[in-house]
């Protein structure tokens, strides 16, 4: 039901094009997949170490494994193999020098998927997902979702709804203005560019803002002030 209110959500939005889910182990649920697939969105899904997985892991041949740049202080390779009949591609990791000694074995992270394309590049693609989880983080914590300020149910759901839509301005002014791909700290953002202080004056019928001179983030506050102006408008 989940996955057939979201689908329909999403198309009553405007999205006509291809749909892709990339979920968590918490979305590993064969009913889940099924109904993916015949609603026609493609999916990636990180798979539970259930027995069936492991053994599937442990069939895959040596040779198999490509190496990807991927982690500090030890190494990574990239493999796939099938599991009930849709790819299941696997990241193995280990840690080298003196920490090796305490985990000296592979560890191995694995999602099933129809998409189409290279192990490599859809095990990348796929774990951007966790960016999401840190912006949903973030939020909670200290951008308007860590408490309601209310006892009453509107008034709440109201702050959330303010709330989030705060939030993803802040960050698509991040991706926007600063051009940042990635995860982003919203308190840092705030203090660096948002409460900025200023100074309001008029001159020749004009107002003018005048800023601190020898803020520390003054190139980064400019940069994204000249990237989003240039942006065009939509009415």
């Amino acid at each position: 039901r989940f996955a057939q209110e979201t689908i329909a959500r999403v198309r009553r939005a405007g999205a006509s094009g291809e749909l892709t889910v990339r979920a968590d182990s918490a979305f590993y649920v064969w009913a889940f997949v099924e109904t993916l697939q015949q609603k026609g969105v493609r999916f990636s899904i990180t798979a539970k170490q259930t027995q069936a997985v492991t053994r599937a892991i442990a069939a895959i041949p040596e040779d198999a494994w490509a190496p990807i740049d991927y982690t500090l202080g030890g190494e990574a390779e990239v493999a796939e193999t099938s599991h009930r009949g849709v790819r299941l591609v696997v990241r193995r990791t280990r840690l080298l020098g003196p920490q090796a000694t305490l985990w000296p074995d592979w560890r191995h992270h694995a999602f099933i998927t129809d998409r189409v394309g290279d192990a490599v590049a859809l095990d990348a693609d796929h774990r951007h997902h966790a960016v999401v989880e840190l912006a949903i983080r973030d939020w909670k914590e200290g951008a308007g979702a860590d408490h309601c300020p209310s006892g009453r149910f509107f008034a709440n759901a109201a702050w959330v709804v303010l709330a989030a839509l705060a939030h993803n301005v802040l960050r698509w002014m991040a991706a926007l203005g600063l051009g940042i791909d990635g995860p982003v700290v919203a308190k840092t953002l705030r203090r660096r560019l948002v409460s900025l202080p200023g100074r309001l004056t008029r001159r020749s019928r004009r107002r003018q803002l005048h800023l601190p001179r020898r803020w520390p983030w003054r190139a980064q506050f400019l940069a994204a002030a000249v990237r989003l102006r240039a942006l065009p408008r939509v009415c």
